[in-house]
């Protein structure tokens, strides 16, 4: 920046130092309750430059307005009625689950047992359409693992059956053995 500029912009900043603020040239006035308060003008072109800058934050002088708040502005509260839920009574079917959950077939026993715990909770958030679809799909899961259960335990009794009978056949042939060598 040259010397000649500098002393320029020193006069200038000079003859602007004793200008008022835009803030306070004009009065303070009262805004009518109805009307919207008063804006102040736009700005104007200066020959000397920009006027200097008001004041970021300005305190309101006067009494404040019953439709004037300076603090945020907050709605109303509204009522908010709860209405209770009704609970369903859809068969849960947890005893049946549990029990094929330890004595049948597990894998279908834990889904049993998942849709009648959800059965309950809908039951108690009064949601009946949820409730009836998982009480269906337990009791089916359950009839499910009972008849797998069913069907593994008859095989399990019939192959020990067959093999205590063949071991069984095969210690009599031993004793046989044993006693017709020995005279």
């Amino acid at each position: 920046m040259s010397s000649q500029n500098y002393e320029e912009n020193k006069s200038n900043a000079s003859a602007t130092d004793h200008t008022t603020p835009h803030a306070e040239m004009r009065s303070y006035q009262e805004s009518d309750p109805l009307k919207l308060p008063v804006r102040p003008p736009p700005p104007m072109a200066y020959e000397e430059g920009p006027p200097p800058m008001p004041p970021q934050y300005q305190m309101s002088y006067g009494p404040p307005d019953a439709q004037f708040s300076q603090g945020p502005d907050f709605q109303s509260q509204q009522a908010i009625f709860i209405t209770p839920l009704q609970p369903t009574k859809e068969p849960d079917n947890l005893i049946y689950s549990l029990f094929t959950l330890m004595c049948c077939f597990l894998p279908l026993g834990i889904a049993a047992f998942v849709f009648s715990i959800k059965t309950q909770e809908a039951n108690r958030n009064g949601n009946a359409t949820a409730a009836q679809k998982n009480s269906k799909l337990s009791r089916m899961m359950a009839h499910i693992a009972f008849g797998f259960g069913l069907v593994i335990w008859t095989l399990y009794i019939t192959i020990l059956t067959l093999r205590a009978k063949k071991h069984s056949e095969m210690i009599d042939h031993v004793l046989v053995n044993l006693s017709t060598n020995n005279p």
